[in-house]
């Protein structure tokens, strides 16, 4: 499956989204009638703060959230910038602007921060990850040689854990984990629908075992693998008779301290919480703007403190649950 098929199969369930229900997302501080607030809200969850940024600088569509020791990054694929926010989600500054130039963006999508604090942003369409400092400057482009000999296609969704830096590409249909030197240490994955194949996986995450979990998107599941990229088990609820997957084009993902596995999905408004053996605990989220509901949902970090990050990308804001 090529770019554009991918990319007009996950549009269309966008655009049809935003044509029956954006007329009411008019004001971006006008809540939804009574009908539509679809909330499902767990008991052990709740909604700690949204994060707008800027009056004059304000997100426009946030894909990816990352957060350090000091910061808070958000990719906006519109703006063609990362915006930048302190550790209160007070925003600080924001950078990039559109080219194929070092420092530029054409898409940039996943975000990562290694021990160092350098942040590296996966640029879809450029075919790039970038390294930039605390300052927003830029340093290097990651593993550059992947770019060149067209081994990465679009990068994506970013992680960096223990070391290794974990890194889907949604063309490619394959993910691909590197030390932080640059070099290719493990690739997963071809195009299909079949156990350990792909198609346009958009994220991904690892365990404190070195288990790789990838959020497989147009297949809507998320798939386990060890950590030597021996295919495990599906992850993605299905427990009727049809056997469907409660993921709805799933996006971000992330693991808390206990090890429970929190995935988006997009077409729901859901955030999904799940064992690492696939049995399904609940859900949060719902259609909305008030606190605690998303509105096509895309990115997801969890920090040392479990607090949950979520780009909630229509309604132009971070959302953030505990």
């Amino acid at each position: 499956m090529n770019r554009l098929a991918v990319y007009i199969a996950m549009a269309s369930i966008v655009v049809i989204n935003v044509v029956v229900f954006g007329f009411i997302f008019s004001n971006q501080t006008k809540a939804l009638p009574t009908g539509l607030q679809t909330v499902n809200q767990d008991a052990n969850v709740r909604a700690l703060k949204q994060i707008y940024g800027g009056f004059e600088n304000g997100i426009e569509r946030p894909m990816d959230v990352t957060v350090s020791t000091q910061f808070m990054y958000v990719s906006d694929t519109t703006k063609k910038a990362i915006h930048v926010f302190n550790a209160e989600g007070e925003p600080l500054f924001t950078f990039g602007e559109g080219g194929k130039d070092p420092g530029q963006f054409d898409f940039p999508y996943g975000l990562a921060v290694d021990d160092k604090g350098t942040l590296y942003v996966a640029d879809m369409y450029n075919g790039q990850i970038s390294m930039f400092d605390r300052e927003g400057q830029f340093i290097d482009y990651f593993a550059y040689e992947y770019s060149e000999d067209g081994t990465f296609i679009s990068p994506a969704g970013l992680r960096i854990i223990d070391g290794k830096v974990y890194v889907t590409d949604v063309d490619a249909n394959k993910v691909f984990v590197f030390d932080l030197d640059g070099e290719l240490l493990l690739e997963i994955g071809e195009e299909g629908s079949e156990e350990g194949q792909f198609l346009a996986p958009n994220a991904v995450t690892a365990d404190k075992d070195g288990n790789i979990f990838v959020v497989d998107t147009v297949n809507d599941r998320v798939q386990m693998f060890d950590h030597e990229g021996n295919f495990l088990r599906v992850i993605d609820g299905a427990k009727n008779e049809m056997d469907q997957s409660v993921l709805l084009n799933p996006r971000g993902i992330g693991i808390d301290s206990k090890g429970n596995i929190f995935v988006v999905s997009n077409m729901s408004n859901f955030v999904h919480v799940f064992t690492q053996e696939g049995e399904h605990l609940y859900r949060f989220g719902g259609m909305g703007q008030e606190a605690g509901q998303l509105y096509l949902p895309n990115g997801l970090f969890i920090d040392g403190r479990d607090n949950v990050y979520v780009t909630d990308t229509l309604n132009l804001r971070i959302s953030v649950f505990q």
